[in-house]
């Protein structure tokens, strides 16, 4: 099901949405309404054998399901993988993290309600004793580990987490601790940030883990974490070192600033959304992931209109031919400048 809002008066139409329903949802009453209601296109399908799909839900379907979708969308549908956002939910997560990882110039990855691996989950639900037979079944048939996807995808990535989730908690509801979406975001900041998540910081990103948005602010407070202190720090070491994912920043910091980091790359990584498992995602927190290559982009001085001018004016001076010759006469910074900007269009 597709809904075009690319000639409209949305807000957002010229971004198209791929929703990832999660286990008993469906297209017709799940996901999609979150980013509909935010006014976004949408684009929605179901999985193999649920509705009127054909086949069955087993991975290898899900990926060559998923993978259609996205060359639908951008071979039919004529969106640009830089103008799509692929939302997960619950058990959708294994086919939009795939995604992600096949598809890494997407604007961004939004999961909610999810987990890293669902291997402690299962095990959590059945007898002690039953361990060995779990771990084989799932690691041969249904071995639906999120995190290993996300470890080879770089860009931008958002975490809804419910705080009174029923389903991923290997206790219980009231046990926040137990979520496996803390540790979808461990293992995403650990990736990412390998000189950050260490034996001296881990305790703080689990303390803020632990508890709710009050318990966070909290520690937030305890820490001394500002939120201009740590852009700076960030985008020091980019113009000092460039930006690629992993970042190595956290190297020469102390421990101290390290936490603060932590803090608060967590925050930008993950919301917390009071509610149980099933309970749709309202539009009003709907949001595009946080994304870091923009702060790059600014220690650059890259100025997308910049860039699009100096084009224009070449090829309104010496014509448009490929290769396109604009460079010979530019300063080194002109030229970075307009390549980063060509690299993210591309």
């Amino acid at each position: 099901m597709f809904v075009d809002r690319r000639n409209s008066n949305a807000p957002h139409g010229n971004t198209l949405v791929v929703c990832c329903e999660g286990n008993a949802g469906f297209y017709e009453y799940g996901t999609t309404s979150t980013p509909l209601e935010a006014g976004y296109s949408v684009l929605g399908w179901n999985h193999p054998g649920f509705a009127g799909s054909t086949g069955v839900p087993f991975p290898d379907q899900e990926q060559n399901a998923v993978d259609c979708v996205m060359q639908f969308a951008i071979h039919r549908l004529g969106f640009l993988p830089e103008n799509i956002i692929v939302f997960a939910w619950s058990i959708g997560a294994y086919t939009g993290t795939w995604a992600a990882m096949n598809y890494p110039d997407i604007k961004g990855l939004v999961l909610d309600a999810t987990f890293d691996d669902v291997l402690p989950l299962a095990a959590s639900k059945m007898p002690p004793s039953w361990e060995p037979l779990v771990r084989s079944t799932i690691r041969q048939y249904l071995n639906l580990n999120n995190l290993e996807h996300l470890q080879k995808y770089k860009g931008p990535i958002l975490l809804y987490r419910r705080t009174r989730d029923e389903i991923i908690t290997t206790v219980d509801a009231t046990k926040i601790q137990s979520n496996r979406g803390n540790d979808l975001l461990v293992g995403v900041l650990q990736q990412r940030y390998p000189n950050l998540v260490t034996n001296d910081t881990q305790w703080a990103l689990r303390e803020w883990l632990s508890g709710d948005q009050s318990h966070q602010m909290v520690l937030w407070d305890q820490q001394g974490v500002d939120e201009d202190t740590c852009l700076t720090m960030l985008k020091s070491y980019i113009e000092d070192k460039g930006f690629s994912v992993p970042l190595a920043i956290g190297d020469t910091l102390q421990a101290e600033a390290k936490v603060q980091l932590l803090l608060f790359l967590a925050r930008k990584h993950m919301i917390d959304f009071n509610s149980t498992h099933c309970t749709p995602l309202p539009a009003s927190l709907f949001q595009l992931p946080w994304n870091l290559q923009n702060l790059a982009e600014a220690a650059n001085g890259v100025d997308e209109d910049t860039c699009l001018t100096m084009l224009k004016s070449y090829i309104e001076d010496k014509g448009f031919s490929i290769p396109l010759a604009i460079g010979d006469t530019l300063q080194a910074e002109a030229k970075v400048q307009l390549l980063l900007f060509l690299a993210r269009k591309h």
